[in-house]
């Protein structure tokens, strides 16, 4: 005897799956201000099997784009409101006009590039918390209650993040 969710999960690895690459470039080209795209297609994909668990979808490409998109705007709009400043629209990058030195300014992208590759590595919860605290400047009590967790736990979460960022930069031979 066929698992009763069985067809559902065939349907979705042959119908949904395919199109979470291009469901996360496009939504990385479109909102790039958004830190968590991964959870964002993560949460549009469970959208889509639990409106297929009920009903038929026509286009299954076109109801996960825009269920990504609706949720896409969601988050920008909550970010608007809670007032979230990129830490790269925060940076005053010299321009080469004025003389700048092009090799160190090469040397600040890269280094924040870096930086950002070592909190994306983290756990989601860390990677939240870090994100909050290096990009948004958010204070651990912040945090804490942004996210509903105790300061206690963010601080702990800190610590094993940092040590995780240093084993990253070791790895990857930065000094």
């Amino acid at each position: 005897m066929t698992p009763p969710n069985f067809n559902l999960s065939l349907w979705f690895s042959k119908e949904v799956e395919p199109h979470r690459p291009a469901l996360r470039a496009w939504l990385l080209a479109h909102f790039p201000s958004l830190y968590d795209i991964d959870d964002l297609v993560q949460e549009s994909c469970a959208r889509v099997l639990r409106v297929r668990e009920t009903n038929s979808i026509g286009s299954v490409r076109a109801f996960l784009f825009t269920t990504a998109r609706n949720l896409a705007l969601d988050a920008v709009r909550r970010q608007r409101v809670v007032g979230f400043v990129p830490i790269t629209d925060e940076v005053d990058w010299p321009s080469l006009e004025d003389g700048s030195d092009v090799v160190a300014i090469v040397s600040k992208r890269q280094e924040l590039e870096l930086l950002t590759q070592a909190i994306q590595s983290l756990p989601t919860r860390a990677r939240r918390i870090m994100t909050l605290r290096t990009a948004y400047g958010f204070t651990p009590p912040q945090i804490a209650e942004s996210l509903g967790i105790s300061l206690s736990t963010v601080e702990k979460e800190m610590a094993k993040s940092i040590r995780a960022c240093k084993s990253f930069f070791s790895v990857h031979d930065c000094r």
